[in-house]
This record gives structure tokens, sequence and C-alpha cells, in this order.
């Protein structure tokens, strides 16, 4: 029985429609003000700043126009994304291309071989086609707006250390909650997104890399490159993003995708408040890994074959350990953080010394 096993019994409500249909609604009412409360002070920044960017284009007589490219360009994006980066349209369109490219119908093996990493290249033309789509508004970006620094859209690497207490918090949280959702039954009909990830060790990899190159560059397009483009919005900023961010999750696991929504704002909000994007890049990238090794192990199906066709087997044995070890190592982050905070706060609090001198009043 997997160390991350919880009975079917007990969770079982969630599958209740009317109960799983209405759960996102105090759910929300539930999260909504502690993430308000967390990043008050951010929110408030971002609405300062706001507003002196528009104070400042009123006196220019100036129109901020990075907004609606912004907007626009997002929008075209992502509905090229929808309608020509599926999995429907590699099969109707790509594939018979790659059949004729290659004569297929001449050519036996090369005909068996397209067909059977189907599903594989399939799933790699969606990971290339949302990997070109978020990485396009920086190339536009370099001839429209060429005096914006690419560096300031949240890619600079700099004071990582300081805030790596806040990547430990979400992971701290997300694995408990990522163990009880990988008891639904949509989560494990959904994950991995690439049904062969598991048939062995090279399709794994191989998925794995496109998978998160793709959380690498969707940070950059929604936390990154909307945000920082439409500043002039204000805490709106954050809201305008995380709206299509969402609705890209249509399809996903019911609950899934209505949380969506906060984890928009929560990574958004993160990333403004840090002034950069990694913390939400490693936040993302952990919690998409794990959804795969947990659906591959409530399948059974976690890969063992070096390649498909070889015999070789590699059976990796510590897969349970390691998500503890991560999980442990994030918590060990947090209280380290919190013991210096209550050094910090005792060294305030203290009173002086005897012999130490006052500041006298001027």
């Amino acid at each position: 029985m997997p160390l991350w096993y919880v009975s079917g019994p007990v969770f079982g409500w969630l599958e209740i429609p009317v109960v799983k249909w209405f759960l996102p609604v105090p759910m929300l009412l539930a999260i909504g003000p502690l993430v308000y409360l967390f990043f008050r002070r951010t929110w408030l920044g971002l609405e300062n700043d706001a507003a002196a960017m528009r104070r400042e284009l009123a006196a220019q007589g100036k129109i901020d126009l990075r907004p609606v490219v912004t907007l626009t360009l997002g929008l075209l994006i992502l509905t090229m994304q929808e309608y020509y980066g599926q999995l429907r349209f590699y099969e109707e369109s790509v594939a018979p291309w790659l059949a004729r490219r290659f004569h297929a119908a001449q050519r036996p093996e090369v005909g068996a071989h397209l067909a059977f990493f189907a599903e594989t290249y399939g799933r790699l033309w969606w990971g290339f086609t949302r990997i070109a789509g978020y990485l396009t508004p920086y190339l536009v970006w370099r001839f429209a707006f060429p005096k914006d620094s690419l560096l300031d859209m949240g890619l600079r690497v700099s004071g990582m250390r300081v805030h790596a207490w806040l990547y430990a918090l979400f992971i701290v949280i997300m694995v408990p909650v990522l163990l009880i959702v990988s008891r639904q039954p949509d989560f494990g009909s959904y994950y991995p997104i690439c049904a062969n990830a598991g048939r062995s060790w090279a399709e794994f990899l191989i998925w794995e890399v496109a998978y998160i190159g793709q959380f690498i560059t969707l940070e950059m397009f929604f936390r990154g490159w909307w945000i920082r483009t439409t500043r002039v919005f204000g805490v709106g900023a954050l809201f305008s993003m995380a709206v299509p961010y969402a609705m890209i999750h249509f399809g996903k696991p019911y609950l899934e995708a209505c949380s969506a929504v906060i984890a928009g704002v929560v990574l958004g909000s993160l990333a403004i408040q840090t002034r950069s994007i990694w913390a939400g890049v490693l936040v993302h990238v952990t919690v998409a890994l794990l959804n795969d090794i947990l659906a591959l192990d409530r399948k059974g199906r976690l890969p063992s074959l070096l390649t498909p066709h070889s015999k070789e087997r590699f059976d990796f044995l510590y897969w349970r350990a390691t998500i503890w070890i991560v999980w442990a190592a994030a918590l060990l982050v947090l209280a380290i953080k919190g013991v210096r905070l209550l050094q910090k706060r005792r060294a305030r609090t203290a009173p002086p010394q005897k012999g130490t001198p006052t500041p006298s009043k001027p």
C-alpha cells in the first residue's frame, strides 16, 4: 500500500455531485481573505506604483499601449494554442504530413514507428506549441518596446535565497493536498497528460523535459510578461492574468480548474513580491512532477524499461521516500525561517544591557 494512501470512504463525499459542484464556493470564501492578508502590502505597493504611472501619463498626455498589446497578443496566442496546439490537431494534420514526408506508405517500418509513438509525438507537439507561444511576447517586445528590459519581467534570479521560505511554504501545503486529490477518479484519468509517459524511462524523461519546459515558459508568459506589462492596472493586473490562466485549465479535473484562480493570484502576487518568477517556477514544476508520479503510481505504471523496445529494466524504489524527503526539506526551511524570525523579534524587544549608552535627545 503506498505511503500516501488515503482510504476512499474518508473522502468519498467529494464525489457526490452536489458537494463537488459547490465546494469551490466555500473554498474561495475561506482562502480569499487569507490571500488578501498575506499579500496586502504587495497589492498596496502595486496600486501605488500604478497610481504614479497613471499620474505621469496624464501629465504627459500619453496613453500606455502596453496593456492593449498584451491583452490582444495574449488572446491571439492562447486561441492559436487551443485550436492548433492540441493532440487532435496533431492527429488530423501533423501526423498525416509526417507520414507523407517520410513516405510511410512505402516504408512500413516508418508507419509502424509513427503509430507506436503517436501519443508521445502528439503530446510533444502540445508542449512545443506551448513553449513557442509563451516565448513569442518576449520576441515581440524586443522590437515593439525596445526600451523595456526583458530581465525586468521577472527573469532576474537575485533574491531567490531570501524568498526560499515562500517556496517551502507552498510545498508544505501542496504535498498533502495532492495526496488527497490524487485519490479522485478524474485525477487519475487525466494525469499524466502523456498516457505513455510511464511506458519507459526514455519516454518519461523526454515527456517531463517538455512538460517542465512548458511550465517555465508558462510562468514567463503569465507571471512575468503579462503582469509587468499591465502594471498600470494596479491589482487588476493580477486578475487580468488570473482569468485567462484559469481558463486554460478547462478540461482538467474540476477542483483543479476551480483552484487555478487562486493559484494564479497567489503565484502572481508572489512574482510581484519577489520581483522574480522563479519561486513560482519551482512551485509549479514540483507540483507537476508530483502529479505525474502520483498518477502513475496509482495506475501501477511507473517507468521500468529503459526504452519501449528494450528488455533492460531499472526499477527506482525510492519514489515515495523522495516525495517525503522533498516535503521534509521544505518543512526544515520553514522551521529555520521561523527560528530566525523569533530571534529577530527577541532582539528587538530585549531590554538594553547595563552600561549601554542611550541616545541623547537633541
